[in-house]
């Protein structure tokens, strides 16, 4: 039987593809959800680019007929702009402000009470990604329910980019001895390309960490991961694999996620510098870092653009200053100004650009979108590498969360290609305080 699906203005903001998601059900709009979409068209972001997309795709289903009467939709369903259902009178005893949300509600409660007095009344569904507004349609009787078709993954299943297994001491010792074996003799199970296994040892006395080949056939010891990186040195297995991947010529994408200090901006760093300054594999090291705000943002700041971007890369800056054992206050900057090698730079000037032959790190990259991080992804070019890498669990982006942003949306959509590599960081090394406030916080 079908369903009567009431969307809310974030849903369209969120992936105004939605419209065409709900298969044989009708998909109603409520005219104050358009009145919300055109305030936002012309914002020169990403919502407003998706408002934007939601007007051009409605204009298209307007040329199929009134779109107040409904309009048939290519996978059996229905969409309708609703005009009539606007009553606040069911409404005004629970929630007494006309606010948009409210209006919104309104328009689901008055069609659910139309549809309880037809013989086969059809359920009515209010779907929204604010959490508020389900909880306030719920207590009406209204069923709601969150989006989830924008979501990569389901659950907090991300890929981790590793694998343990136990394994006979004998094969261990093989694996020292020829530093490589048939992944056929660990696991029958599928494996993507560079994928990490680490092998431990029936008696819990040996252990050994190898990356799966390109081919996905061949588990080959690790040769990068255990060299010492401008003075840096992998702590653990996970970062051990992380400088594997950040300096393995053959794998041009890396996506490195984990909690706070755990050493994701220190390592790509410290490879950047490597390959940059002293090996001469790329020709520039870029930056670049999302610029969304924690708290409440402090508006516009002075002086010239890096100057204007010096407080968002400030995180960067200090593990600079650390790699650089600078001793004074300003000692960084001059520093860098004398590495004309190295540039810093916002996401939002990525566009329109072409990008040959550097090492480019993007930072905070769990509040990019998926068109966002495609639009940085496609900006590379011939020669470059580039390293992706940030919290999904700490998103401040208004419309994502860890499972839908475009760092998580990289992860699984690219682990299968021989171009690229993760992993997940678990453990903390910034200092013990660090990692408990990680865990317990």
């Amino acid at each position: 039987m079908t369903k009567i699906y009431v969307l809310d203005t974030n849903v369209l903001l969120q992936d105004p593809f939605a419209l065409f998601a709900f298969e044989e059900h009708e998909v109603i709009i409520p005219a104050i959800v358009l009145e919300e979409i055109d305030s936002k068209k012309r914002n020169m972001d990403e919502i407003g680019r998706h408002a934007r997309t939601v007007s051009r795709l409605i204009d298209q289903l307007r040329e199929k007929g009134r779109l107040h009467q409904g309009v048939p939709l290519e996978n059996g369903g229905s969409i309708r702009v609703e005009l009539n259902h606007r009553s606040f009178e069911s409404v005004k005893e629970s929630f007494i402000d006309r606010t948009n949300d409210n209006r919104i509600i309104a328009v689901a409660l008055n069609l659910q009470i139309e549809e309880q007095q037809k013989e086969i009344p059809k359920q009515v569904i209010l779907v929204s990604k604010d959490v508020l507004v389900r909880v306030k349609a719920d207590a009406l009787g209204i069923e709601t329910e969150d989006f989830l078709n924008d979501r990569v993954i389901k659950d907090d299943d991300i890929y981790n980019g590793y694998r343990e297994f136990y394994v006979s001491d004998h094969l261990i010792n093989q694996f020292y001895r020829d530093k490589k074996i048939p992944v056929s003799e660990i696991t029958k199970e599928p494996t993507y390309p560079y994928e990490f296994f680490i092998l431990k040892g029936l008696n819990m006395k040996s252990s050994a960490i190898g990356i799966i080949d390109a081919s996905g056939k061949l588990l080959t010891s690790c040769y990068y991961g255990n060299e010492t990186v401008w003075g840096i040195k992998g702590r653990n297995a996970q970062q051990v694999m992380a400088l594997e991947l950040l300096q393995r010529p053959d794998v041009h994408l890396v996506t490195l996620i984990g909690k706070a200090g755990t050493g994701k901006t220190l390592l790509a760093l410290a490879s950047g510098l490597l390959q940059t300054e002293d090996l001469h594999l790329y020709k520039k090291l870029l930056i670049a870092r999302s610029i969304m705000p924690v708290g409440k943002d402090i508006g516009y700041l002075p002086g010239e653009k890096a100057e204007k971007l010096r407080p968002w890369l400030q995180p960067v800056y200090d593990n600079l200053e650390f790699l650089f054992n600078t001793k004074r206050k300003g000692e960084i900057e001059d520093i860098l100004a004398g590495i004309s090698s190295i540039e810093t730079e916002a996401i939002t000037y990525i566009r329109g650009r072409s990008i040959p032959e550097q090492f480019i790190i993007i930072d905070e990259a769990q509040n990019l979108t998926k068109h966002e991080v495609k639009t940085i992804l496609t900006r590379v070019g011939e020669g470059t590498k580039i390293i992706l890498m940030g919290d999904p669990e700490q998103v401040d982006h208004p419309y994502l969360d860890q499972y839908n942003n475009g760092l998580t949306y990289v992860v699984e959509k690219m682990k299968d290609q021989d171009v690229s590599g993760h992993v997940k960081l678990q453990k903390g090394e910034r200092s013990k305080l660090a990692q408990i406030a990680a865990d317990v916080l």
